[in-house]
């Protein structure tokens, strides 16, 4: 117990002192460029939008007969990235450090755009196709799962859930937001007005909706029942990529007209351009996604994911791990023990416990194992 505490004094200490300079944030983007036709790229800046680091460039995408890069995808159990390119169907994995090619990860027929961890863990996959448009769902190793909705929806290009399971796509062509149910059977339209040409939808904190409209150059705010409530700002054009800031609650939103990430507070507030105009050479920003390289269970000597994801309230406990565990319990920032978690169970609701960081701690007779989580509602 001595040493766990002991071990839990130095984590703290090195998180803490991290995140009060936010080195272990990062903003990765996907430049668009000319859509499609290259250039292309996917870039990696500092949270305060400097440092701008080109990790997977133009010749990588054109020399593999791919290119306009949709959505970046965090695996923080192999610190890697999954890249969905609209040209060539293909889905690649990339080192999240370097930007080093790994392999591929899927081809998906129907031109994958937006990824996103689900509820039970898995990555959920929209499809841009007029015809092949179905939501598909993989295991995080790449093992196909199949279609997961029973309807497709043309042009899909956004999409997140409800605490109910609800799933929410945005249509950028049909200028729509459709909602399934945690079966992914088709309920009906959510959102069909206000819209013009949606690229995202992002569900906030307090259950309310955020729609980035492209084509009208704003950002629509709409309650949980789909009722628009007011228009969240003018102040972007072409707005397709959409992130937390992870220290102040603000949005970071890509200005595709502009070719910078701007930041926004929660009413809508335009605070500045986190990303300048041009920086890094980017042209058309599409995804912009926040990553905590502290997640990665890489800086550990003992490898293990615990859960997935690593962000939430709902978690996937790694059943062929955890079965190999003697306990599995949570703890605060501060080393006070929180929770203690059926090995048995296939999932774990965090729901009762604040926001913040916290850390899984596994026993076995053959070492103890931690990761990091961060509790967000």
């Amino acid at each position: 117990m001595k040493n766990l505490k002991l071990l839990f004094g130095c984590l703290v200490l090195t998180i803490f002192t991290n995140l009060s300079h936010g080195q272990d944030y990062y903003i990765y983007v996907s430049d668009a460029g000319g859509f499609n036709v290259p250039p292309w790229q996917v870039l990696r800046y500092n949270l305060d939008g400097s440092n701008p680091v080109v990790l997977v460039d133009n010749e990588f995408f054109t020399s593999n007969g791919i290119g306009w890069p949709q959505d970046i995808l965090y695996l923080e159990s192999e610190n890697a990235i999954l890249i969905s390119c609209l040209v060539g169907n293909r889905i690649t994995k990339h080192n999240a450090a370097n930007g080093a090619y790994i392999e591929d990860f899927a081809t998906v027929s129907g031109g994958p755009t937006r990824m996103k961890y689900g509820p039970d863990g898995k990555i959920y996959v929209l499809q841009w196709s007029n015809t092949i448009n179905k939501v598909l769902r993989f295991e995080t190793d790449g093992t196909p799962l199949g279609e997961y909705t029973d309807t497709g929806i043309p042009s899909s290009i956004g999409l997140d859930w409800d605490d109910a399971g609800n799933l929410y796509v945005s249509s950028y062509g049909g200028s729509k937001v459709h909602q399934f149910d945690a079966s992914g059977n088709y309920v009906g339209e959510f959102i069909n007005t206000n819209l013009a040409g949606p690229t995202n939808v992002h569900r906030e904190s307090d259950g309310n909706y955020l729609v980035l409209n492209w084509n009208a150059g704003n950002v629509q705010r709409f309650d949980m029942n789909g009722m628009h409530l007011e228009t969240f700002t003018t102040a972007v054009a072409q707005p397709e990529g959409i992130a937390e800031h992870p220290l102040n609650n603000n949005y970071l939103i890509g200005n595709g007209a502009n070719g910078s990430v701007d930041q926004f507070q929660p009413d809508g507030t335009f605070v500045e351009s986190t990303i300048p105009s041009g920086s890094g050479g980017l042209v058309q920003p599409n995804a912009v996604v926040v990553v905590d390289a502290s997640l990665s269970i890489e800086e550990f000597s003992n490898k293990k994911v615990l859960v997935t994801p690593t962000m939430g309230t709902l978690f996937k406990l790694n059943e062929l791990e955890n079965t190999a565990l003697d306990s599995l319990e949570v703890f605060n920032a501060v080393g006070q023990k929180v929770a203690t978690l059926d090995i048995n169970a296939n999932f774990w609701n965090a729901q009762f416990l604040d926001e913040g960081l916290y850390f899984l701690v596994g026993s076995s007779n053959k070492g103890t194992y931690i990761q990091k989580i961060v509790i967000k509602k």
